[in-house]
């Protein structure tokens, strides 16, 4: 199955700032494989709080926000920041 990505206006203008796209859909789709079953090696959290439902992917400095929805197989990234400045 297929899924689709999706990016808030916040998250593609840090994308066009620092040119992060295509390690960011990479880093995305490591994740889907590894919920497949897959061993592959990402650094995923699910988050608490305010972010509740949200996950994050840390790579380096960088940290991908996102929400997965399993029935229309869509990951909609919310915010991409670096560390001090993604959970604000």
């Amino acid at each position: 199955m297929k899924w689709e990505i999706g990016f808030s206006k916040e998250a593609e203008k840090f994308l066009k700032r620092e040119n992060l796209r295509s390690e960011t859909i990479g880093e995305i789709v490591k994740f889907l494989k590894r919920l497949r079953g897959e061993s592959v090696s990402v650094d995923v959290k699910k988050l608490k709080g305010d972010w509740q439902g949200y996950y994050r992917i840390r790579k380096g400095k960088v940290r991908i926000i996102f929400e997965l929805s399993f029935e229309e197989h869509f990951v909609y990234v919310a915010r991409i920041d670096y560390r001090g400045e993604a959970y604000k």
